[in-house]
């Protein structure tokens, strides 16, 4: 009788845990002019964020604050450079774990809209295209090109791989997939392409989709007067930017069979953000009032960003015009999103949050707790080398003529170019293939800056007998948006001239990638103590040239918090080996997001690169609040 009854409660407990996989499962379809979750109409209020820009181990509260504010959706780019930053070499781990956040997303009764590219813009370094690609042979991106194919391909099946399983189809929170991004936007730009070759590389990227086993509904994403070149046929025309719903049912049902459902797949509450330039505020009434016209009329909406998060390391990009050659941007991703870079409610959030109450009929949770936040007075810096010296530990290139950083197999970071001359000349240099950002020396000592964000490529020299012209070039991301996205080699893409002479033979390039923080520990390289004693006779001799300085600090607590830059120059910083991004006197941005879980209980590390070190620095500080508003430069 024991042995029938634990027969009966395993065959019991098997039905039961199989009726709940099967409760799990769903259904999500597009019919009769709606989206339909398990048959049943539903209305799709998504926020966007990127768990690229998110530390993991902050996922789940910011896709907890995110349904706090009434969501049910998230939106989130996947960026190709992210998970392949070398040709064959996949990461999906750590903060790349593509599956983890999706999984985790669903653990919070969160839908996820998936958007995949392979081109995704996001002011992300070439709108998360690996720079590598660019050393193809006989490649040309976002075009119907077999090359470019052939490695699209690969992308979107290993994408496959990774997360096909977690599809609604597969009882995954995945509901959609994007094919492509803002195509029609590109369309109107590359006029000097087809509009059929177009169309035919459009549909290319759907069917790999598909033959990479996503079945659930896809949909496409454009200004709704681009629906020309960017929809395509079987996939869901939404339009970005829309705030007239008369005009986004009419364009919709023109492209669509004349049936929604409608949604407005980029919602902008805030905007992006450059260096040199103020930063845009939306204010929060005017995006209540916008969100509240949608909730009335059924119209589907994704809110780019709701949470922007930060771009550490070299991940920024760049926009480009006819006034400024190159916009980078900025470390923040902040977004004047409702959501604040560090994870906070801002009073957009919460006018958001109420506005939902009173539309929505599922439950909303109550807001997280923010995350604790910590205030470090006084970082002591005590070491400090010249960068110009650490470029001499490298091996170099030697090349006739300057080398880019793609023909040096280099992605980010830096390049030091030098040539020796052996005969004095003078006159006024130019370097009009600057990409992006140089610094010029002669035998170590500064003379002058060139910038593509100013149009400064020239410069007065004066170069003595036996002297050694050095040029630090710094690449300060990649174009992500338009036509000139083809055109993205780094470093110095075109000959150096003096007076219209060009300067060949006998150049060394030096490569400083800064992928990871600088060793101060090798006994080759001649590095400084910073003590009361010797600080002046420092001054004098690092004054005006790239230093790294090296500094320590111990925490009792860890915490988020923010470094303070506004009184340094140009550079980068590491806290414990990572690099969290750059900063830039300029402005707007002052200060440097250190999220939390980068820090440590214990003793700490922190290396600054600083480009231009107008004077001795001993220490820097940290502050509980970001200055991402104080513009320098007019």
């Amino acid at each position: 009788m024991k042995r029938i009854n634990f027969i009966y409660t395993i065959l019991f407990t098997l039905a039961l845990t199989a009726g709940y996989a099967q409760k799990a499962k769903h259904t999500f379809e597009i019919k009769d002019g709606n989206f339909l979750y398990d048959g049943k109409p539903v209305q799709i209020h998504s926020g966007e964020m990127h768990f690229a820009r998110v530390p993991h181990e902050y996922w789940r509260h910011r896709l907890q604050m995110l349904k706090a504010m009434g969501l049910n959706t998230v939106a989130s780019y996947v960026f190709w450079n992210f998970h392949e930053p070398e040709e064959g070499h996949w990461d999906f781990t750590d903060d790349h774990d593509l599956a983890a956040f999706i999984k985790t997303a669903g653990e919070e009764g969160l839908m996820v809209i998936l958007r995949p590219g392979p081109y995704a813009c996001a002011e992300w370094e070439f709108g998360g295209y690996p720079w590598w690609l660019q050393n193809v042979p006989g490649i040309e991106i976002r075009r119907d090109n077999p090359a470019f194919l052939a490695y699209t391909k690969k992308y979107i099946d290993r994408l496959g791989q990774e997360v096909g399983n977690l599809q609604v189809t597969k009882g995954g929170p995945i509901i959609m997939v994007q094919a492509e991004n803002e195509f029609g936007s590109y369309v109107a730009q590359r006029k000097d392409i087809p509009l059929e070759e177009h169309r035919r590389y459009n549909a290319k990227i759907k069917k790999q989709l598909e033959e990479a086993g996503f079945n659930v509904p896809l949909f496409t994403s454009d200004g709704s007067w681009l629906f020309e070149g960017g929809s395509i046929l079987g996939a869901l025309p939404t339009a970005n930017g829309e705030d007239n719903v008369e005009n986004l049912k009419k364009v919709v049902d023109q492209y669509h069979n004349g049936t929604g459902p409608y949604m407005v797949a980029e919602f902008y509450p805030g905007w992006l953000d450059h260096w040199a330039e103020p930063f845009p505020k939306v204010e929060a009434s005017t995006v209540a009032k916008q969100t509240e016209t949608y909730l009335k009329n059924n119209i589907s909406f994704n809110f780019y960003m709701v949470h922007g998060g930060t771009n550490f390391g070299f991940t920024s990009g760049a926009n480009y015009d006819k006034k400024h050659d190159i916009q980078p941007d900025l470390t923040s991703y902040d977004y004047d999103a409702p959501i604040s870079e560090a994870g906070w409610e801002t009073p957009k959030y919460d006018s958001i949050r109420h506005l939902m109450t009173k539309y929505v009929t599922y439950k909303i949770p109550s807001i997280p707790k923010p995350i604790p936040v910590i205030e470090i007075p006084s970082i002591g810096l005590t070491k400090v080398a010249s960068v110009l010296d650490i470029a001499n530990q490298a091996k170099g290139t030697t090349d006739n003529n300057p080398l880019t950083f793609e023909q040096l197999k280099q992605g980010h970071g830096y390049v030091l170019y030098s040539r020796k001359f052996n005969q004095p000349i003078s006159g006024k240099l130019l370097i009009d293939g600057l990409r992006d950002y140089a610094v010029v020396y002669l035998d170590g000592e500064r003379v002058g800056e060139l910038n593509r964000y100013f149009k400064n490529y020239s410069i007065d020299i004066d170069i003595p007998f036996n002297a050694t012209l050095q040029i630090l070039v710094e690449n300060m991301g990649r174009i992500n948006y338009g036509a000139d996205i083809v055109h993205n080699n780094k470093g110095i893409i075109s000959p150096v001239k003096i007076d219209d002479r060009e300067i060949t033979g006998n150049w060394t390039m030096q490569q400083l990638p800064m992928s990871e923080a600088p060793d101060l520990s090798s006994k080759s390289l001649k590095v400084y103590d910073i003590s009361s004693d010797n600080r002046a006779s420092l001054d004098r001799e690092l004054k005006n040239k790239p230093v790294v300085y090296q500094g320590s600090f111990t925490l009792t607590k860890t915490g988020d918090t923010f470094i303070d830059m506004e009184k340094w120059g140009k550079g980068i910083v590491f806290i414990n080996g990572r690099n969290i991004g750059r900063y830039w006197k300029v402005g707007p941005q002052q200060t440097l997001y250190i999220p939390g879980v980068y820090l440590k209980k214990g003793i700490n590390e922190i290396l600054i690169f600083e480009q231009l070190n107008d004077e001795l620095k001993t220490t820097v500080s940290t502050i509980s609040k970001p200055v991402l508003e104080k513009l320098t430069f007019q």
